[in-house]
């Protein structure tokens, strides 16, 4: 007697957009984690080109020479959900991105057209070549980077909530200050002329405030498996 061949979920692109402070990664890496997908901190490569600048002493505040600059580092960005890599020049940069002077001056350098098309396009290649799918997560994978994602989801939280809990990954931080970091971080993101930061007219909302983290792992697990099945 044969048995059926067991049939292969579909590859599914999940975008998952929102500010600082609403879970976007952990919960994105435990998504993919748990469906088999690839995944992208989109967020990373910003920093990482942003480090890159500052590493070589490019004045981040002129966006004349930042997009000058823009197309000079390789980044590379490893997609496994469990252990997610990313180098400059070859260079292991998971830990230098992630320092106050890049934070401060992140928002800067993203703003810069010509660096968000060189990282658009790598964005995008990245997605193109995952065969199983993957979860791509930053501020506008939904309505720039992968507008025909399968599923958009946008988090959300309060301020406040997103503030404790940076506060919380950051020993010695200050609560308020952290928050009006992040509110600063908003409007700039926001702000910008090209891509900001705004949830897509499909997205879904999770408002993460009051839940824990593996209420919005499973929220979303649900979210990506039914889109999967459905396809």
């Amino acid at each position: 007697m044969e048995t059926a061949a067991r049939t292969a979920p579909a590859a599914v692109i999940v975008a998952i957009d929102g500010p600082s402070g609403t879970g976007k990664s952990s919960t994105s890496k435990a998504v993919a984690a748990k469906l088999g997908l690839s995944y992208l901190d989109t967020g990373a490569q910003y920093r990482a080109i942003t480090w890159w600048m500052l590493t070589n002493g490019v004045d981040t505040a002129d966006a004349a020479a930042v997009a000058t600059a823009s197309a000079k580092p390789a980044i590379v960005s490893g997609t496994d959900p469990s252990a997610p890599t990313i180098t400059v020049d070859g260079v292991d940069a998971s830990g230098p991105i992630r320092t106050q002077e890049v934070t401060s001056k992140v928002s800067a350098v993203s703003a810069v057209p010509e660096v968000r098309t060189r990282i658009t396009e790598l964005q995008r290649e990245i997605a193109a070549g995952a065969p199983e799918g993957i979860v791509v997560e930053g501020r506008d994978i939904g309505t720039t980077v992968l507008p025909d994602a399968d599923l958009k989801i946008f988090l959300t939280a309060s301020p406040e909530a997103r503030a404790a809990r940076r506060s919380g990954e950051t020993k010695g931080a200050d609560v308020n200050a952290t928050k009006e970091a992040l509110i600063k971080r908003d409007a700039a993101d926001s702000g910008r002329k090209t891509s900001p930061l705004a949830k897509a007219a499909d997205a879904v909302e999770v408002d993460t405030t009051d839940l824990t983290l593996d209420q919005v792992i499973e929220c979303v697990v649900t979210l990506v498996e039914e889109k999967r099945a459905g396809k």
